[in-house]
C-alpha cells in the first residue's frame, strides 16, 4: 500500500509545476506573436517614407518669409501626398500581416483550449498540489474546488483554480519579461 502511494505523491508534486510551466509558455508565445504582429508592419519602405515626410515638413518650416510662402505650401502638399501614400501602403501591408499572424494566434488559442481541457479532464477529481492550510487561510475551500477533501492541516488544490492562478501569474510574468 505504501509503495502505491509514493508514485502518486511524486506525480502530484510534478503536476503543478508542469501545468504552470505550460501556461507560462503559452502566455509567452502569445505575447511574442502579438509583438511580432505589431513590429512586422514596419518595413523599409515605410521607414523611408516617414523620413522623407519628416524632411519635407522640416524643409517647409524653414520657409517662414511671406515671399517663400509658395515654396513652403508646395513642400507641405508634397508631404501630404507622401502621407497619403504611406497610409495606403500601411493599409495594404496591414491586411497581409494581420491575416498571417491572426492564423497563428488562432492556432495558438485552439492549442491552449485543447491543452487546458485535457488538464481539466485528467485532473478533475485529483488534486494537483497540496498546500499548507496556513498559507491559504481564507481561500482554502476555493482552491480545493473539485479536488477532493481537505487533508489534515493541508489544502488540496484543484486543477481549475490552479489553471486560473497560473494564467494570472503567467500574464504578470510575461508583462515583466516584456
Amino acid at each position: 500500500m505504501e509503495g502505491d502511494e509514493a508514485p502518486l505523491q511524486h506525480q502530484r508534486s510534478i503536476v503543478a509545476p508542469l501545468i504552470f510551466s505550460i501556461v507560462v509558455l503559452f502566455q509567452l508565445a502569445s505575447r511574442r506573436l502579438e509583438l511580432l504582429k505589431r513590429n512586422a508592419s514596419k518595413s523599409e519602405k515605410e521607414v523611408q517614407l516617414r523620413a522623407e515626410i519628416k524632411r519635407l515638413y522640416k524643409e517647409a518650416s524653414t520657409f517662414s518669409q511671406p515671399s517663400t510662402f509658395a515654396q513652403a505650401a508646395k513642400l507641405r502638399r508634397s508631404a501630404a501626398a507622401k502621407e497619403k501614400e504611406l497610409a495606403n501602403y500601411q493599409e495594404s501591408q496591414g491586411k497581409e500581416v494581420k491575416m498571417s499572424y491572426d492564423l497563428y494566434i488562432k492556432i495558438l488559442f485552439l492549442l491552449k483550449v485543447i491543452t487546458y481541457s485535457l488538464f481539466v479532464c485528467w485532473y478533475w477529481k485529483a488534486p494537483v498540489a497540496v498546500v499548507s492550510q496556513q498559507l491559504v487561510q481564507p481561500f482554502g475551500k476555493l482552491l480545493s474546488w473539485s479536488a477532493g477533501s481537505h487533508l489534515t492541516n493541508n489544502v488540496t488544490v484543484g486543477v481549475i483554480p490552479w489553471l486560473i492562478l497560473s494564467t494570472r501569474v503567467s500574464k504578470f510574468v510575461a508583462r515583466i519579461l516584456k
